[in-house]
């Protein structure tokens, strides 16, 4: 009886601890701390590629739990920033704190070309200080018989160009060849000197030379009365 009752006991003895050990060793269990400072406000942190917050005041703190499965990389990023990332060697116990320093930096972006790669048309012309346009967008002026103007390859194409320069007759043309990336198309245009517009006189009367000359002799016959 007596050996019956020490097992009883045991037996709940036992029973009684069980659930202590299967709490801790359940995942969760205890928990430590994994605190990320970073430079910048509102940058996104990731553990494990998951999202988890944002930096706040300049630091984040993840819970981590001593019996749950360990975190392997941490990394922060916001719009406009570089990306930081680190991979962990290891994960804080029970109690624990461990501190991550994360530093993003700005990023410049390089815009775009609108159009995209760049080619060229080289105007040649006989005359120089000729004014240049591309269907109605001005592009410069000649210069030692040329003017080099930049177009975008992907861009809406010209069709015309037009040189121009006062006192002579301008000079337009079809743009029918379109350069590629890095590539010069020729196009050439010769000015022609304006004739300058004789000024014509009016022909003189006839009735005019004849009413001149008589009134010339009347006026000869009265001075030789007067005599």
């Amino acid at each position: 009886m007596k050996k019956m009752f020490v097992l009883i006991a045991a037996v709940s003895i036992i029973a009684a601890l069980l659930p202590l050990s299967v709490s801790a060793a359940s995942i969760g269990g205890d928990q430590g701390w994994i605190n990320v400072y970073c430079n910048v406000d509102g940058a996104s942190v990731y553990f494990d590629g998951q999202y988890k917050g944002e930096i706040v005041d300049g630091i984040y703190t993840q819970a981590v739990y001593s019996t749950g499965t360990p975190y392997h990389s941490i990394s922060v990023e916001k719009s406009g920033y570089s990306t930081w990332s680190e991979e962990l060697d290891t994960n804080p116990g029970m109690g624990e704190s461990m501190n991550v320093y994360a530093t993003i930096n700005p990023v410049t972006v390089v815009p775009t070309l609108i159009g995209g790669d760049v080619g060229y048309y080289t105007i040649y012309c006989n005359v120089d200080g000729a004014d240049v346009y591309f269907n109605s967008d001005y592009k410069g002026q000649t210069a030692n018989g040329e003017l080099t103007v930049e177009v975008y390859t992907t861009g809406t194409p010209y069709t015309t160009y037009t040189v121009s320069k006062s006192g002579y007759t301008s000079f337009t043309a079809q743009i029918s060849e379109y350069p590629t990336a890095g590539e010069t198309d020729k196009l050439y245009a010769t000015l022609v000197a304006s004739e300058p517009t004789a000024t014509q006189t009016s022909p003189v009367s006839v009735f005019a030379v004849i009413g001149a000359l008589v009134a010339g002799l009347v006026g000869f016959a009265l001075i030789a009365k007067k005599n």
